[in-house]
């Protein structure tokens, strides 16, 4: 039977099928792959290593995700000499046979879909739909990464003539080895869009997933492999920051691409691009997301899209709601509507249907939490939430409540730094010029969306927010819910390095440079 697809915004469909097939998955899973020894990848064979390293779940600790290889800088060297002993072949072959391969990875991935979808959940903490949407977006990813290759006749053309007798055009070409650092949050997604991307340009890949997401690492290396990729051409490792950095400095790893905060980005574009040759740093770096609920918004359509960014997958997106300022006149009306979405949100083990909110991610995460409700009691008002959950098998998890804050100065440590939690700060604002001010004055420039019946007042916002991906009256997420082809994904100021989103047309271009070539007349054959 043919199941629909999950997406961000395909809220209300008949799910139950999706349900069934994951609850078997599930169970699927913890009886044949969760607590496994998974090796890592290079040049195309498994490599054990010496020793392992456990993780388990944020959902329980006794859930043990795997044991994953150990790797080190000697780890990192041989996987980088795989890749430039691979990258020959692989950028040797027609860029319509490389496209060929990635849509053989999307063909792979969507066979895989449901078992990869209930590791991502289990993994991370999300919630069902959150992880097979996940699925459904990387395979798009690539469909469409492959699709503009193809449509741009693999970044060829012709130039005008200086001569008659002269031929001069211009290509895209490799740079050779990317690293590909992902993070926790979106491991298929994300890992997928940097990685097919940099190998339909050409390059050879090493992978390092975030230690957290290790598990669904593995999983996608093995549909590169089964997609017969030339050896080299997809490596992976393990490891945390030790790793990635050992792989960054490498000097065989031509050009990186990162996803993660801000600060171990613009140290990557710092570092890395300041030598006798330039790396390419494409790096996307998170933000601190920002809605604008004007006085005739529809305050129903407002607060389930608040709820939904806020709230989604715990916070811990690049593109949830941070901030929410609100018209003054309909401050009282519109909160009592968020606390009553809020109201409905149910948290607790993702494997259940019902479940909404999962748990954070880590112990860091929670101190994080704890420690900005504190500062919040102290300089304004916990209007919601406020707590970590540690009732019953909660105790085992990492388990905290949707929280809503009000009345913090502007530039509180709060409403400037990215918290990548469940907690949302509520502004208030009489001019929503200053308002939008405000929010500009964050270094990050990712994501906002604003709720009006204005055309005035919205075409005021599209023109003057500083942000990379805008959003206007959606009740499916205020910030949050982009696309492949539909909504590209650029970070400004702070939140990226280059200006080009992922998710659209430009990004696909940056692993590659351009190459100019005239030749006078036509040589002969040897």
């Amino acid at each position: 039977m043919s199941l629909p697809r999950v997406t961000y915004t395909n809220l209300g469909e008949d799910f139950s099928g999706v349900h069934a097939r994951l609850d078997a998955e599930l169970e699927k899973l913890a009886a044949g792959t969760l607590g496994l020894a998974h090796p890592a990848s290079i040049g195309g064979r498994d490599e054990a290593g010496s020793s392992t390293f456990p993780i388990s779940s944020p959902i329980d600790s006794d859930i043990v995700l795997g044991n994953f290889a150990s790797c080190d800088a000697m780890t990192v060297e041989r996987a980088v000499a795989a890749a430039r002993a691979g990258v020959t072949q692989w950028a040797g072959l027609p860029w319509s046979a490389r496209v060929a391969k990635l849509r053989r990875v999307a063909d792979i991935l969507e066979e895989r879909k449901y078992p990869i979808s209930a590791a991502c959940l289990v993994e991370v903490g999300k919630s069902r739909m959150e992880a097979v949407g996940e699925v459904e977006e990387a395979i798009d990813l690539i469909r469409y990464y492959s699709g503009e290759l193809e449509r741009n006749g693999g970044y060829e053309a012709e130039g005008d003539k200086a001569l008659p007798q002269e031929r001069s055009w211009s290509r895209l070409r490799p740079y050779g080895v990317f690293a590909v650092i992902a993070p926790f949050n979106f491991p298929v997604a994300l890992s997928i869009g940097m990685s097919t991307a940099a190998l339909l340009g050409g390059n050879a890949v090493v992978f390092k997933p975030n230690e957290m997401s290790a598990l669904t690492g593995r999983l996608l290396a093995e549909c590169f492999l089964a997609a017969g990729l030339p050896a080299g051409a997809f490596n992976l490792v393990y490891g945390g920051a030790e790793v990635g950095r050992a792989l960054a400095e490498h000097e065989g790893v031509d050009g990186i691409a990162f996803t993660g905060s801000n600060a171990v980005g613009m140290e990557l574009l710092r570092r890395y691009t300041s030598g006798r040759a330039a790396k390419p740093v494409l790096a996307e770096m998170g933000g601190k997301n920002s809605t604008f609920v004007a006085a005739d918004a529809d305050l129903d359509v407002a607060a389930a899209g608040v709820m939904r960014s806020a709230f989604g997958l715990q916070g811990q997106k690049c593109s949830a709601l941070s901030k929410v300022y609100v018209a003054s006149s309909v401050r009282d009306a519109f909160v009592e509507k968020l606390l009553q979405q809020m109201s409905t949100i149910v948290i607790g083990d993702p494997r259940r249907a019902d479940v909404y909110m999962g748990p954070v991610i880590n112990e860091k995460a929670v101190a994080r939490f704890e420690k900005a409700v504190t500062d919040a009691a102290r300089d304004g008002q916990v209007l919601a939430g406020g707590k970590r959950l540690t009732e019953g098998f909660m105790a085992r998890g990492l388990f905290v409540e949707p929280t809503l804050v009000a009345g913090l100065d502007p530039d509180h440590a709060i409403n400037r730094e990215e918290l990548f939690l469940p907690f949302l700060s509520l502004q208030v604002f009489e001019s929503l010029d200053a308002a939008i001010a405000d929010a500009n004055c964050d270094v990050y420039g990712l994501t906002s969306g604003i709720y009006t019946q204005s055309r005035a007042t919205l075409d005021a916002f599209l023109d003057t927010i500083q942000a990379g991906v805008l959003y206007a009256n959606r009740a499916t997420g205020a910030t949050t819910g982009a696309w492949p082809g539909i909504q590209t994904f650029c970070g400004w100021k702070g939140s990226g390095t280059t200006g080009k989103g992922g998710l659209g047309s430009w990004y696909l271009p940056q692993f590659m440079r351009e190459q100019s070539l005239t030749v006078l007349g036509q040589p002969a054959n040897a």
